[in-house]
């Protein structure tokens, strides 16, 4: 059974979607005002781990991904380069979508932009004002929040500190405070607007994802994701604003990602330890590593980012793909025979990768698994106990796991830089040259470095010792 951690209800319960066998997901995606930094990727990885899993288990999912194309951030941005607001924001997502690709994220089956789905906003703030949900104030619109008892049920922040009749404007806001929060905003003369039944102006940043997610989940759905930070006011007021509107329940579950830092700290331009994407990659990282270190620590905790850490997460990926290429090279016995304690470590290897991400996405369980079977089946390689069929088994099985990881590369690569397969050549000359004191030295000097190689009637081969 599925299990997952609801932030609505702040327990752990089994999941059942609406549909038996079908899940449908939402996931805030990037506002674009600028390059999505490393904290974002966290969020994009954890939630494609979710999709994977769930695919993984036999669900049909159909996944949502906004794009906040128009919010306070996107418009001062625009208007400081002097650049219409479409001209401004393109640049950035077509960023976001080579970003995902490098992270192996897979796409979503929708990518709404904020700017495309007006009429959807307005159709839906007419009816809140129909409802007595929302009230007409200096051309803008709010959403009096006083109207919904239910308030502050995601969030659990005190209905209490509600001050009857204040408003708020601004897309984000102290955390502590209570505000109507604008529904439609005004048009101001700095921003873009659109000419609309309900007056000219433009959408206020919340009740994009709502009628967004509306459109294509329906008025309820599954899971809805996002970051920590989004639970309020965002997320809060997106319940209020949608179940006014339908009367119905929005959103089953609620998953939330918890904070990236750096180095210990909050990641800041100004801190020196801010980090897009291709500042990491710049430094000749494996983007399968970074993936690898930015879903090994679980989603409710914070990820502290070190390059410590990456080199960490570089040797653990290297470990991997060292055990295939050993199982791609290494000279098995043919034949029909197999060695069924394979097979047994197959199937336990699987069972608890499968139990740990049941159990909440418990990556830590399912990865201990997964090094656990290497270490195992290692050790039988090692003494000559497997056979081509187990090779294939054991390749297969880790095929198949990294349909939800997806931190294998797509084809098989050597796996050692080039400066170390030229002293396994210059190995080989010494040897043909009977200069066995130089060919002894460099293999000493090659273990220090963690190769390992090995001669045999095939001619040389190495491994990285793991």
């Amino acid at each position: 059974m599925i299990k997952f951690f609801n932030t609505l209800n702040r327990k752990i319960e089994p999941f059942y979607p609406l549909v038996p066998g079908k899940v449908k997901l939402y996931t805030c995606g990037p506002t674009v005002y600028d390059y999505a930094h490393i904290g974002n990727f966290r969020a994009y990885v954890f939630e494609d781990i979710l999709k994977r899993f769930l695919v993984f288990m036999g669900y049909k999912v159909t996944h949502v991904m906004n794009i906040t194309d128009v919010d306070d951030k996107t418009i001062k941005s625009a208007n400081k380069e002097e650049i219409s607001l479409r001209q401004y924001t393109k640049k950035y997502i077509e960023a976001f979508f080579r970003d995902i690709k490098k992270l192996n994220i897979h796409e979503a089956d929708f990518y709404p932009r904020a700017t495309e789905h007006i009429p959807e906003m307005v159709q839906m703030i007419k009816i809140l004002q129909e409802k007595g949900y929302a009230y007409e104030k200096d051309g803008s619109i709010y959403f009096e929040i006083s109207k919904f008892p239910d308030y502050g049920r995601l969030s659990k922040i005190n209905l209490g500190k509600l001050k009857p009749g204040a408003r708020v404007d601004s897309d984000e806001y102290m955390k502590e405070n209570i505000y109507d929060f604008a529904l439609w905003k005004q048009k101001k003369q700095s921003e873009p607007s659109w000419q609309t039944e309900i007056g000219t102006g433009r959408p206020g940043w919340h009740i994009e994802c709502s009628a967004m997610s509306m459109k294509y989940l329906s008025q309820s759905f599954d899971i809805h994701c996002g970051g920590v930070d989004n639970i309020f006011p965002h997320h809060e007021n997106e319940i209020a604003q949608s179940e006014a509107y339908s009367g119905k329940k929005f959103v089953n579950y609620w998953l939330h990602c918890h904070h990236l830092i750096v180095d210990g700290k909050k990641m800041s331009k100004s801190k020196g330890n801010f980090y897009i994407l291709k500042d990491i990659l710049d430094k000749k990282t494996d983007p399968n590593a970074l993936r690898l270190l930015l879903l090994s620590t679980h989603y409710r905790k914070t990820l502290n980012f070190t390059f410590d850490a990456l080199d960490q997460a570089q040797s653990s990926l290297q470990r991997i793909e060292s055990f295939i290429y050993e199982l791609n090279n290494r000279t098995f016995n043919e034949g029909h025979n197999k060695n069924t304690n394979i097979k047994k470590i197959i199937n336990k290897m699987k069972q608890k990768f499968i139990e740990g991400l049941s159990d909440d996405l418990n990556i830590s369980v399912a990865l201990t698994a997964l090094f656990e079977m290497i270490k195992k089946a290692n050790i039988l390689i090692s003494t000559g106990k497997i056979f081509k069929k187990d090779a294939t088994e054991l390749i297969s099985a880790l095929n198949s796991l990294d349909n939800i990881l997806g931190v294998l590369p797509k084809k098989s690569r050597k796996v050692l830089p080039s400066n170390i397969i030229e002293k396994i050549e210059e190995r080989q000359n010494a040897r043909k040259e009977k200069n066995f004191k130089l060919a002894d030295k460099i293999r000493d000097e090659l273990l220090q470095k963690g190769i390992v190689l090995e001669d045999t009637k095939d001619g040389i081969r190495w491994k990285i010792k793991i």
